[in-house]
């Protein structure tokens, strides 16, 4: 019990304070574009782990790979456990240049077992446009096993059907962007909201000038580039970008069935209302009834399993709460429920369709 209440309180006081983020936390600059790049390749060096005979196109693969070496096999005679076919996927943005590393995810295509201790043959990645924009290869890490024998145990930590290669990806083209216009610039959120797009105008404003930025609408804020600093746009940016802002966001609640994870945000609000919270417990026990003969009969020894079922109610009592308007507030409510995570989603969801949390309720 002691862990389920210090779990309430840590999952509700990690949001507690609000602390100013930078411009380069919450916001991109237009003129920056990001490239998705994928490609099919082949992971070699598998311990007979990798892709059997009913992935043909595993097999088409080998048979492809090794005639460009000169090399005829007939498709009957290959093997392909040691081999697994993947795709190989990797995100790239506009300012790296030509001969960059990058790390690249690889994830098993064929039916594969364990991609564990592979190494990734050069594949050519391309983005949408089919243009091919870097290479890829390397040793896989995957970071979990997974070992079974022959006589059906089985063994396994994390994923191996997908794994990553590190700084395994490089960069043969540019990607190309629009550049950065030295006049105006548009900042552009990733989590759109019209208090946090004002915040950031009046910041820019405070530090370059009243009439710098405008916001335009929850996602976008237009920069009006001053005159003396336009020579120097990489300077500029530079300064935007280390403006500290005072971030707002919808007050949620999310919930994870599943794990039994559960997470509130700041703003969460608990308006008053009285909480009851018990559980019903139904155990079903067992009590062998044994029949034994006389002696000398002909009888036989029977045993009649009798399970008798039991049914017990959780003791619980109703608990007024009087409001909580912050999380540290919240937190000390559900304490007084002296209740598992478990169920604190049950309450979070009856609090809901009660109308007494003031929160948007998300389950994942």
């Amino acid at each position: 019990m002691k862990k389920a209440i210090k779990y309430i309180s840590l999952f509700l006081l990690l949001f507690g304070a609000i602390k100013a983020q930078r411009v380069k936390d919450i916001a991109f600059i237009s003129g920056q574009s990001t490239e998705q790049v994928i490609g099919y390749g082949l992971v070699v060096g598998l311990a007979g782990t990798g892709d059997s005979q009913r992935s043909s196109f595993t097999i088409q693969s080998i048979t492809s790979m090794l005639q460009r070496f000169g090399v005829t096999v007939p498709q009957s005679e290959l093997k392909t456990r040691n081999v697994a076919a993947v795709m190989v996927t990797a995100s790239l943005q506009s300012s790296l240049k030509p001969g960059v590393r990058f790390d690249v995810t690889v994830s098993s295509l064929g039916d594969s077992k364990s991609l564990t201790g592979g190494t990734l043959l050069m594949t050519p990645l391309s983005g949408l446009d089919g243009k091919v924009y870097a290479t890829a290869q390397g040793p896989m890490s995957v970071g979990g096993y997974d070992f079974s024998t022959p006589s059906g145990n089985r063994v396994a930590k994390n994923h191996t059907a997908a794994g990553r290669v590190p700084r395994g990806g490089l960069l043969k083209f540019e990607i190309e962007s629009d550049g950065f216009n030295s006049n105006e610039l548009k900042i552009y959120l990733r989590e759109p909201d019209l208090t946090t797009a004002s915040n950031v105008a009046n910041a820019v404003n405070t530090t370059f000038g009243e009439g710098s930025a405008k916001a335009i609408d929850a996602s976008e804020i237009r920069i009006t580039v001053p005159e003396a600093r336009s020579e120097n746009l990489i300077g500029f940016l530079a300064d935007l970008e280390s403006i500290t802002v005072v971030t707002d966001f919808v007050a949620k609640v999310v919930l994870n069935e599943r794990t039994g994870t559960v997470v509130a945000g700041t703003n969460v609000i608990i308006q008053p209302v009285t909480i009851s919270h018990g559980g019903l417990n139904i155990d079903i026990r067992s009590y062998p009834i044994i029949s034994q003969p006389g002696a000398f009969s002909r009888g036989e020894t029977t045993v009649f399993n009798n399970l008798v079922p039991t049914a017990t109610q959780d003791s619980s009592r109703a608990i007024a709460i009087q409001g909580a308007s912050n999380v540290q507030e919240v937190a000390a409510a559900l304490n007084s429920l002296k209740v598992s995570p478990k169920d604190i989603i049950a309450i979070f969801q009856a609090l809901k369709e009660a109308g007494a949390l003031v929160a948007e309720l998300v389950i994942i």
